[in-house]
């Protein structure tokens, strides 16, 4: 559900939302932010959590908006915690991101709601897309953690 992101900047309590670090089982999926904050770098599709709904519901439902495809939502990686202000040092954005790992179950890749691109991308690529330090350091906890899968195998 898009909305006028109005609410979002100079909120009066910290907004909730979830992250998804997808993967397909050789490439990450990565999408440009098509709003601030950060418009224009590289992040994981993500959004706020719609009252009554899941955590899990929401990340289903932003990688579906956002991406076009179907996921199941592994486990929690962990939080991101952005606080933005202004140049008066007034909370401009704050939000409270629950991140998860996710792997994709189907659907056609495609530019969604608030994305400006989305793309699947190696890991060995990463370094070419710009993206905020705390974004790369869920996906390096992703792959970690799907590099620890693949030793027990």
């Amino acid at each position: 559900m898009a909305d006028d992101h109005s609410e979002r900047m100079f909120p009066t309590r910290p907004l909730a939302g979830v992250g998804a670090v997808v993967w397909d089982g050789a490439r990450l999926l990565l999408e440009q932010r098509g709003q601030e904050p950060a418009r224009g770098l590289w992040a994981v599709p993500g959004g706020l959590i719609e009252l009554g709904e899941t955590a899990e519901d929401a990340v289903r439902r932003e990688v579906r908006e956002e991406c076009g495809i179907d996921v199941t939502v592994g486990p929690l990686l962990g939080l991101f915690e952005p606080v933005q202000r202004d140049p008066d040092d007034r909370i401009r954005y704050h939000y409270v991101v629950i991140d998860f790992l996710a792997y994709y179950r189907s659907g056609t890749l495609r530019v969604g709601d608030d994305a400006a691109d989305v793309r699947w991308v190696a890991p060995a690529d990463l370094a070419q897309y710009e993206m905020l330090p705390a974004t790369r350091a869920m996906i390096d906890r992703a792959l970690a953690h799907l590099n620890g899968e693949t030793a027990k195998r």
